[in-house]
């Protein structure tokens, strides 16, 4: 199968971006989208087609749908063509030979571009910092029946955690939101009694860390469901809304020392 391939190349956040086109032949059907771009860069680098030799740079880690590294915006879809797809997994027989392929890097204010495809990502880590964890004692390991919890809570906690914190929701949305994340972050301890003690305080200081960083605000438009990789519902931006809520109503938030306490 023969590609033409439309790249966004940019040296850093400050430089000037643009397209470049390169075109690439015999690629098997069974190649994924991830592989085929490693040749493209072989035939960079032997082939020297351009001076200096300046191969792409792209994410990639574990390429199996779970680490959630590989982020590109492949003919305008976060992570290409396929649903429920990441972009590690998808393969060159999704397309047609021939095909224009445009590629992209997630394109938002809190995602400053480092090279071409590659984006810091940094900016949900931060978030993550302000209270995606629970607090516990260290010692012996608990019974895993100690604590009771329904099958209904738990499916929809695992649902939640499946989030892999890839960005394709930012990517999707026109506000650059992440909300979806925050939202499938703390549900997934909203819903399970682990959870409870810090409940109020984490989606406060989650939240708030989210609007300090820049992302933008949710306008209900269902792109980053629709879009995301692992399909988390916004169902749940719903639940961190009523968390929120309820953590404003019933919780004066004090001046947090040392983490929770």
């Amino acid at each position: 199968m023969n590609f033409t391939l439309k790249i966004w190349r940019q040296e850093n956040s400050k430089a000037k971006g643009r397209f470049k086109t390169y075109k690439i032949e015999n690629i098997s059907p069974d190649c994924s989208f991830l592989e085929m771009l490693d040749i493209l860069n072989e035939k960079l680098i032997h082939d020297k087609i351009e001076l200096p030799v300046d191969p792409v740079a792209f994410d990639h880690d574990c390429r199996e749908g779970i680490c959630g590294m590989c982020s590109l915006y492949i003919n305008g879809h976060p992570h290409g063509p396929e649903q429920g797809t990441t972009v590690c997994q998808v393969h060159m027989r999704k397309f047609q030979d021939g095909d224009a392929i445009v590629i992209e890097p997630w394109r938002a204010k809190a995602f400053p571009i480092i090279k071409d495809l590659m984006v810091d990502r940094s900016a949900f880590d931060k978030i993550i910092q302000e209270g995606g964890y629970i607090s516990a004692s260290t010692g012996g390991v608990p019974d895993a029946n100690s604590i009771l919890v329904s099958k209904e809570y738990a499916d929809m906690a695992m649902d939640a955690a499946a989030c892999i914190g890839c960005g394709a929701c930012v990517a999707a949305c026109k506000n650059a939101s992440a909300m979806l994340f925050v939202a499938a972050k703390v549900s997934q301890f909203a819903l399970l009694p682990q959870g409870h003690p810090e409940a109020k305080r984490r989606v406060q200081a989650m939240v708030s860390k989210m609007d300090e960083l820049g992302f933008g605000s949710c306008t209900n438009t269902y792109a980053c469901e629709a879009e995301c990789p692992k399909n988390i519902s916004v169902e749940h931006i719903a639940r961190m809304n009523r968390e929120f809520l309820k953590s404003k109503l019933t919780h004066a938030e004090k001046k947090r020392i040392g983490g929770f306490g």
